[in-house]
């Protein structure tokens, strides 16, 4: 908030006088307090502060809609879910190998998955390091 201060003296003259005088213009002054001052720094900071989260939403959604397209094409194998699988069970199929784990956390981003929850009849692509040789 801001407040005003008024010399008592701009009163007394125009009480007098009947009139205004162009000094008791001259007389009032406007003070700002700290709390004035933070709002009025904050609202001259507030376009940067659009500007940049505009930038992250916009940046970040294309950085993150990138991250998958770097495979290249043929460098993964697909399989089709079978009534009853889970991506568990399809990732200890595909590489008895490796830990399970690793396995749907590939299989996961390479398909860009949500979660681990597949459905009967759907194509699942397995990246090249664990596809089943041919």
């Amino acid at each position: 908030m801001t407040a005003i201060g008024i010399s008592s003296t701009a009163f007394r003259s125009t009480a007098r006088r009947g009139s205004v005088r162009p000094s008791a213009a001259s007389a009032t002054r406007l003070r700002l307090t700290t709390r004035g001052r933070r709002v009025i720094a904050f609202l001259a900071a507030l376009p940067a502060i659009v500007a940049l989260a505009v930038a992250l939403v916009v940046g970040g959604s294309s950085a993150l809609a990138s991250r998958d397209t770097g495979a290249p094409a043929g460098s993964f194998a697909t399989v089709t879910v079978a009534a009853g699988e889970s991506l568990w069970s399809i990732a200890e199929e595909v590489a008895p190998g490796a830990d399970p784990r690793d396995v749907v956390d590939a299989i996961a981003r390479l398909n860009a998955l949500d979660g681990v929850t597949v459905s009967a009849g759907q194509r699942l692509a397995i990246p090249a390091e664990y596809a089943p040789a041919h």
